[in-house]
């Protein structure tokens, strides 16, 4: 595999990171080449970096040598994004997973962006604190990852996604240069906001090597709802007026009937329902009692079947149990997934979810919608037989429909996976010609010879 790269890049790398630093064993490039997408391409090397000084050093070897290099948190994206296109290296963060600091007095910890998103949280919790981020991956995705691709999870219709969490970031750009944008600091109004611009730019501008996040004070109590509802359409409506009272709740997930059904018959205690809401809200013992209140009154309305209140324990641990289960047990209708993480404006919901049904029917499909109400963002997922050859037709077909559905009602087409190459060819419809290039225009400035992770979340002129 190494016979296409240049000797003298050969000996640069090896003389830079060591033997154990760069891999180009079949078992090393095997476990670089796919993320939990379904893409798969060998890489022509891998390199594990120990500090910034060696990735600036790696990014300028390869600039050098105009080889491409797809950085790597834990592959635990959905989209591609991590996957090495051909002819390029990986860099993988592993190595770089310390803890620099943590600061409770600025609420803030500095980590690199190889650290797992469960661990900080554990080193988080004696402080009292927590990083807002919370994906279904959580225990093994990595901080870099998440950032690369603004991961969100349950907690941001409160708490935000993690743009809305990173203070201030140090990167590589694919110039080889070192770049430092905010800091332990929450207002800042100097110069160009660069680390927003470098939150969710899936290391196609620059490679992160440590990041300033902001915390947040663990709450005192906590609790939840489980709504039932006759139908989607009536729980679609009820998430809108949940998000239009004044308390927003901490998590609010939508589950349509499909969802339903495939956790009771995954031994979930689910009542049988057109729609569930689960909604869950924070804050201190006393105040609890009326957010609770105040959410439930939002969510009572017409097509409303139930409505229980779970507090600490172990009847809101079973309620997050049941939703967890959810994805897993999507893989008991079908062994083929799409699964698309659209976003449409709160008001939207009802539209989008009685879009998604029409097209299951029109389509002739199991189509299964799930997800964070709360941000208008709902996981579509697609189930299909691939062997089956009508059948991954119809599944392909059905995808840019739901595209199009989520652009007409003014939405967007991810909310925390990213682009990657799964999307990379429909930005072309959100987006103008003249939006696309200013961002190509962002993508030459800070990487010129276009070295770093190529190909993905622009669409080809």
């Amino acid at each position: 595999m190494t016979a296409a790269l240049p000797a003298t890049f050969l000996a640069a790398v090896q003389a830079l990171l060591g033997e154990d630093g760069w891999r180009t064993d079949d078992a090393a490039l095997a476990a670089a080449a796919q993320d939990n997408s379904w893409r798969h391409q060998l890489p022509l090397g891998v390199a594990f970096p120990r500090d910034r000084t060696q990735v600036v050093a790696l990014v300028r070897a390869c600039r050098a040598h105009r080889i491409a290099l797809v950085a790597r948190g834990a592959g635990t994206g959905t989209t591609g994004a991590a996957v090495p296109v051909d002819g390029s290296i990986v860099l993988s963060f592993a190595r770089m997973d310390r803890i620099v600091d943590i600061q409770p007095g600025n609420r803030c910890a500095v980590v690199e962006p190889g650290v797992l998103n469960g661990d900080l949280q554990q080193a988080l919790a004696p402080h009292g604190l927590f990083w807002a981020p919370d994906p279904s991956s959580a225990e093994i995705c990595s901080i870099g990852g998440n950032l690369a691709c603004n991961a969100g999870g349950p907690r941001a219709v409160k708490y935000g996604t993690s743009r809305d969490n990173v203070l201030g970031l140090v990167a590589v750009t694919g110039a080889g240069e070192l770049i430092q944008c905010g800091g332990a600091y929450t207002k800042d109004a100097t110069g160009y906001d660069l680390t927003h611009l470098l939150v969710g730019s899936e290391g196609t501008l620059a490679l992160i090597v440590e990041a300033t996040l902001k915390l947040t004070p663990l709450p005192v109590a906590q609790a939840g709802l489980r709504v039932l509802y006759r139908d989607a359409d009536a729980a679609a409506a009820a998430v809108s007026r949940l998000m239009a009272q004044p308390v927003v709740p901490t998590r609010l997930e939508f589950m349509d009937a499909r969802s339903l059904q495939l956790l009771r018959g995954n031994g979930a205690q689910v009542p049988d329902a057109g729609a569930m809401l689960l909604v869950e809200a924070d804050g201190d013992h006393d105040t609890l009692p009326y957010l609770l209140q105040a959410l439930a009154s939002a969510a009572e309305g017409e097509g409303l079947l139930a409505l229980d209140v779970a507090m600490e324990g172990a009847a809101r641990e079973k309620l997050w149990a049941a939703r967890k289960a959810l994805s897993p047990a999507l893989r008991s209708i079908a062994p083929g997934k799409i699964n698309e993480d659209v976003v449409v404006p709160v008001s939207r919901i009802p539209e989008l979810v009685a879009g998604v049904q029409a097209l299951a029917r029109e389509f002739g499909l199991t189509i299964v919608t799930f997800g964070h109400a709360g941000n208008g963002n709902l996981h579509v997922n697609i189930l299909y037989h691939p062997d089956d050859a009508d059948e991954n037709a119809r599944a392909q077909a059905a995808l840019p429909r739901i595209f199009q559905l989520t652009l007409a009602l003014g939405g967007t087409l991810s909310g925390e996976h990213g682009i990657g190459l799964a999307k990379r060819d429909f930005m072309a419809q959100a987006f103008s010609p003249a939006t696309l290039a200013a961002m190509r225009a962002i993508k030459h400035a800070l990487d010129p010879d276009h070295i770093l992770n190529p190909g993905k979340v622009l669409p080809p002129v």
